[in-house]
């Protein structure tokens, strides 16, 4: 993977901020316990465009592969048994991770990853990074941990490396470590990241210089918005009776609040496991975006899903419920799961 590919996807991560980002959670300790999850959330998002950016920005040639193929799956396919003939080639192992993240198929990318790093001897700082960033997808809680870690490492061996920038960034936002968070933020803003990109770090960096202020500092538009952190929405989720009662499982629970007809970011959302009915307070807390939330007076949208493969992105076949909430004025209200994702 180019180094392109690893600074324009972890861009695009920030750019997914204004989607469905990951919690540069300004979070209070208290909270962060209800909310670990969402850490992650744009993580996954990121990777569906990262997908994108690979076929565009990589040097693997998926047309020509696509003249000899039907489908990507099928072409890693090939790899995969290429490479159980020819364990040691290390570009292949990279090559691999790769595209198994751009289908996202977790685990399969950590074993890869995992060839890879074992093959460099811990010195393959896009190992490293493909590797953290694979964990993370497949257990949110890596990000504090292993994770965490090796992105840290990936550091080491390239301070400039976008993507364990960003990770790190939002790790250190995460357990309100301002200043880190905006030192690396900041740097990832030197490396002179698309225009459109820019206005999003930009954001990013003006929201943590707030936190940052000394107290009895004149509050900006943003401390005004913060203002807002009282409205909650409460649902209680239940299954309707044509979905089923069976018990999921691992098979966790993702609710979303959203702006109606905008696609994209939800303003919160929150994981839980899949046992009904449950009922859910949701708050600044579960924002994505310190600076975007929702506040009393506004109509959202509020999705509940099960969500079968373990990921916030919804697959075929997820069940999931929707209504209209109008903060400040609905109270707790029932969402029904009573639909399958096409």
């Amino acid at each position: 993977m180019t180094t392109a590919f690893v600074l324009f996807a972890a861009l695009l991560a920030l750019m997914i901020l204004a989607w469905v980002t990951v919690p540069l959670l300004v979070r209070r300790r208290d909270a962060a316990a209800a909310t670990t999850y969402s850490a992650i959330i744009a993580a996954v998002f990121l990777l569906g465009g990262s997908g994108a950016l690979y076929a565009s920005l990589s040097n693997y040639d998926w047309q020509q592969a696509g003249a000899n193929s039907d489908t990507p799956e099928s072409m890693v396919s090939r790899l995969a048994r290429r490479l159980q003939r020819n364990p040691d080639d290390l570009d292949g192992w990279l090559q691999l991770g790769r595209s198994y993240v751009v289908l996202e198929q977790f685990p399969l990318a950590v074993r890869a990853y995992e060839r890879a790093d074992e093959l460099a001897g811990g010195r393959n700082a896009e190992a490293l990074a493909g590797l953290a960033e694979s964990l993370a997808m497949r257990d949110p809680n890596q990000l504090d941990g292993r994770a965490g870690e090796l992105f840290e490492r990936v550091l080491v061996l390239d301070p400039n490396a976008g993507k364990a920038l960003f990770f790190t960034g939002a790790a250190a936002m995460r357990r309100g470590d301002w200043t880190l968070a905006r030192e690396r933020f900041a740097k990832l803003l030197a490396l002179n990241p698309p225009e459109n990109i820019r206005p999003i770090l930009e954001q990013q960096i003006k929201a943590l210089d707030e936190r940052l202020r000394p107290a009895g500092a004149e509050a900006s538009p943003a401390g005004a918005e913060a203002a807002k952190s009282d409205a909650t929405i409460r649902v209680r989720v239940m299954l309707a009776k044509q979905i089923g009662s069976k018990s999921w499982g691992d098979a966790p629970l993702f609710v979303f609040v959203r702006e109606p007809g905008r696609p994209g970011p939800p303003l919160a959302v929150r994981r839980l496991a899949s046992q009904f009915p449950v009922e859910i307070t949701l708050s600044a807390a579960d924002a994505m975006l310190a600076s975007r939330t929702f506040s009393n007076g506004q109509t959202v949208e509020v999705t509940a899903r099960i969500s079968r493969g373990g990921n916030p992105t919804a697959t075929s076949g997820d069940p999931y419920g929707m209504l209209s909430y109008r903060v400040g004025k609905d109270g707790l209200m029932e969402l029904v799961i009573d639909h399958l994702t096409p």
